[in-house]
């Protein structure tokens, strides 16, 4: 983060209390904890906690400055008084600012400016961290992208932060849980290409309709430049009324302007002919998920939109890698395949990792099930769907995880994941195709690291991405 003190000072409008040594930070850190030498310490006000409290702490431990509240600022290092004159040292930068939070936003947009680096901005209902990971790996030149799951208010910038001098392109994931927040978002990032995965029921308890869900969502679009693109599905559904405030589409999907016409899966590899406005190209995807592949068609788009040659990004393609816990593919054994992918779910999601299952040879296919959360009023019949696609695809076990799984209508109801767990390990047999799915507050992953952990020595795992 290439910025010398007087730029951070009036990037986010500070005055400066207490000054430190020249130079400038190395990254930005919202824990006291973690901070060390050349960090950025911001004093994020939480629920409980005000992390400004913390300043001479992340100091001590060698940072080279802090942001903090200028209230705050003023009571620990212009006049911390008796009790705390030994805490007020630490010889950094100590940045008075009224609002944190807000300075952190400010001074990425800063740094993001600074780098000169277009940014390709990600939202949608499934299927984003996916289409982020595929284009890190396609498009072209030094990319920096969130690592986990820094995608919010606090973690987008963040991740802009973390993006080193010399950053030729930016490519964000962008989460969303209420109105303004895709707004929010978009202003720091100020996005070249924006792409909307999907809009589905997600999230509907906190918006109420997928309607609102789509509006918040296409809050990107108005972020766009006049020469900026929006990449879109073929089949936009309620975000279609919204798309007339893009610059420039491009449709991604059967009939679009980046489409599969034909693909094949053989040892986990699929192999597609994709068509975009500058050609058709073959791509190999080290993946065999049917949704994977319309992710990565979204990704093209958002290479197709930027200028990159179709054929550069196929040679890129082998090096695609997946965030943990998203379709992750584990070897148990005897045969046994369990795909981890119980990061979050939601009737999308849950709908294509069911297919996925179905697409798995097996003995038997088994499906263990953890609830949807944030469904609203509706969530028992989502459930209920669900459980009977299940059913559909020919799964042969259905386990459920939890009271709201009893919905699913399942073979057996466990009541944590430990009890699912010990289900399955008591009655896997070899040749089991599993798959592990639900929202992150059913905890599902600890099926999956009980299982591993049980498994025969020299069993692997490989991303599958979802």
């Amino acid at each position: 983060m290439k910025l010398a003190p007087e730029q951070i000072a009036a990037a986010i409008g500070a005055e400066v209390v207490s000054r430190g040594t020249l130079g400038h930070p190395q990254r930005a850190v919202i824990d006291s904890s973690q901070a060390g030498e050349g960090d950025l310490f911001f004093g994020l006000r939480g629920e409980r906690v005000d992390g400004g409290e913390y300043a001479p702490e992340a100091l001590e431990a060698g940072a080279w400055g802090a942001v903090v509240e200028t209230s705050k600022a003023r009571s620990l290092f212009v006049d911390p008084g008796p009790t705390k004159g030994e805490r007020a040292g630490g010889g950094g930068w100590v940045f008075a600012v009224e609002d944190p939070r807000a300075a952190l936003q400010e001074l990425a947009r800063a740094w993001r400016r600074e780098l000169g680096a277009p940014v390709v901005g990600i939202t949608g209902s499934v299927g984003k961290t996916s289409v982020k990971d595929i284009a890190r790996a396609l498009l072209p030149g030094r990319v920096h992208a969130n690592r986990e799951n820094l995608n919010t208010e606090i973690g987008l910038p963040l991740t802009v932060l973390e993006a080193p001098a010399g950053t030729e392109l930016l490519v964000l994931e962008m989460a969303m849980r209420g109105p303004g927040q895709i707004a929010e978002l978009a202003a720091i990032a100020e996005p070249r290409v924006a792409v909307i995965t999907n809009v589905g029921p997600v999230h509907v308890e906190l918006l109420g309709s997928v309607e609102s869900i789509a509006a918040a969502k296409a809050e990107i679009l108005a972020a766009l430049p006049g020469d900026g693109t929006a990449v879109v599905p073929v089949e936009a559904g309620e975000l279609e009324a919204h798309l007339g405030a893009a610059p420039r589409l491009l449709r991604f999907g059967s009939g679009g302007d980046i489409e599969a016409l034909e693909s094949r899966v053989e040892e986990g590899v699929t192999e597609a002919l994709i068509a975009t406005p500058a050609g058709r190209v073959r791509f190999h995807f080290p993946f065999a998920e049917r949704h994977n592949l319309t992710n990565a068609l979204a990704a093209i788009g958002a290479g197709v939109a930027l200028g990159a040659v179709p054929e550069e990004m196929a040679e890129r393609a082998a090096s695609i890698g997946f965030s943990r816990f998203r379709g992750e593919r584990l070897e148990l054994g005897d045969g046994i395949v369990l795909v981890n992918d119980c990061y979050n779910a939601n009737p999308v999601s849950m709908r294509a990792a069911l297919d996925h299952l179905a697409s798995l040879d097996g003995t038997r296919r088994i499906a263990v099930l953890g609830e949807m959360a944030e469904l609203g009023p509706g969530t028992p019949a989502y459930h209920r769907e669900i459980g009977a696609h299940a059913r559909a695809q020919g799964v042969d076990v259905l386990v459920g995880v939890g009271e709201p799984a009893r919905e699913y209508d399942p073979d057996e109801l466990v009541g944590d994941p430990a009890e699912a767990a010990e289900l399955l390990a008591a009655q896997l047999e070899p040749g089991d195709a599993i798959l592990i799915k639900g929202s992150r507050s059913a905890g599902l992953e600890a099926v999956a690291e009980l299982l591993q952990s049980q498994a025969a020595p020299g069993s692997g795992s490989r991303g599958g991405g979802a």
